[in-house]
């Protein structure tokens, strides 16, 4: 059982440091290779330079405080860029409207706090063993885990493996298990498989929510990148099954988007109740975002033309992904997101041999799962490995990699 307050024990890096301590990386094949890493999806394309400009425009505000509720403007553009992107019906984007700026729209410092205090806004306290479910996908992002642990739920790991076209099957859980779930977390493009949900599949998770009251929480911060077609989201579903955002919360951030992890911006959209509920207990233990960056972020959400170019780099660096690896280690191309998901056999072995030998820093994907009952890790045979650097770094990167493994 997982140490509720031991949250190192299942981070994926802190675990990765602990693996690869005092081992010097190695040159890579040819001798002279600097060391890549590839292990944090942390884009290192730059964003638009007009980001600059903004934040140098509003420094003023840096004075003060950020407002919970954020900027309207901000509000506005978030509402707006969901409605352009996801083809919700006219008039969806205004107050009364399914998208209300003002009531169903939370400005966020990125998804990775909203998505953790989101556990502890909406599962009830429990004085018993076990406490209220909350689903979590495994493999999984550390945060749901984390948060599950902190709002005193008990983690149920549903797998997300290649038998389940690697999205978890929540509607296959025992009825009482979905009878007292509070919370669901899935993120689709999925991290770190990087599959997508159907809208079919996205309905269904909402009619279950609905249907045993937990509220679907859905992440999709991976959005904006992918190779063909742009994924379905939570909110097309929502207007198929009649316009409600009853039981749902859905998680965007311009950190893959746009290229600016360090600017810490995104939002959460969702049913009244839960926004209000999230506001509340941000005020308390959170943190707005200052008035520039809302400024900044305002812009972005309104431009899609760095989004365009950003996408486009990375469909040439899979591009160069399949030219290198072909059909090795179970390469394929991932639905949405850019992150490599490879079968080497033995993870945490492939990545001790590719820091030592090739000085690619990579993430073991037992990192990012948990071992079930039965004590298999479904990550295990897996490496994680992000496509986050220029075209000529990767295709280095990934030369290494092959002639190494």
């Amino acid at each position: 059982m997982i140490d509720r307050r031991d949250f190192m024990s299942f981070h994926p890096f802190a675990r990765l440091n602990a693996l690869l301590d005092g081992m010097a990386p190695g040159p890579g094949p040819t001798g002279d290779g600097a060391p890549i890493l590839l292990s944090v999806g942390e884009p290192k394309h730059q964003p638009p330079d007009f980001i600059t400009d903004i934040l140098t425009e509003a420094a003023a505000d840096w004075s003060r405080y950020p407002l919970p509720r954020g900027s309207p403007a901000y509000r506005d553009a978030a509402a707006a860029w969901l409605v352009r992107r996801y083809g919700l019906p006219d008039g969806a984007a205004a107050p009364g409207g399914m998208i209300d700026p003002e009531h169903t729209i939370l400005p966020l410092p990125g998804t990775r706090e909203g998505l953790f205090f989101a556990a502890l806004a909406v599962v009830p306290a429990s004085g018993g063993a076990p406490g209220p479910a909350v689903l979590v996908p495994n493999p999984f992002y550390q945060v749901y885990m984390g948060a599950a642990l902190a709002s005193g739920g008990e983690p149920v790991l549903v797998p997300a493996t290649s038998d389940s076209g690697h999205l978890p099957d929540f509607a296959g859980l025992d009825t009482a298990v979905l009878d007292r779930a509070a919370l669901c977390y899935f993120c689709s493009p999925s991290n770190p498989q990087g599959a997508v949900a159907d809208l079919g599949r996205l309905e269904e998770l909402i009619t279950l929510a609905r249907r045993h009251d937990f509220v679907a929480v859905f992440d999709e911060c991976y959005s904006e990148i992918y190779a063909a077609e742009p994924p379905p989201g939570a909110l097309q579903a929502a207007v198929n099954l009649g316009g409600s955002l009853d039981n749902m919360l859905v998680f965007h951030s311009l950190s893959k988007r746009s290229s600016a992890p360090g600017l810490r911006c995104g939002f959460v959209a969702g049913e009244a109740r839960l926004i209000a509920a999230l506001d509340g207990i941000l005020r308390v233990g959170g943190a707005g975002v200052p008035l520039p960056v809302l400024a900044a972020g305002e812009r972005l959400w309104r431009d899609e033309d760095h989004v365009v170019s950003n996408r486009a780099r990375y469909q040439e660096k899979f591009a160069v992904a399949g030219r290198v690896l072909g059909d090795r280690f179970g390469y394929r191309v991932p639905g949405g997101g850019f992150f490599l998901w490879l079968d080497v056999g033995d993870g945490e072995a492939a990545t001790v041999e590719l820091w030592r030998r090739g000085g690619l820093k990579v993430l073991p994907g037992a990192y990012t799962a948990a071992a079930t009952s039965g004590g298999s890790n479904p990550g295990a045979p897996y490496i994680r490995v992000a496509l986050v650097h220029e075209t000529a770094a990767v295709e280095d990167a990934l030369q290494r990699l092959a002639e190494i493994l």
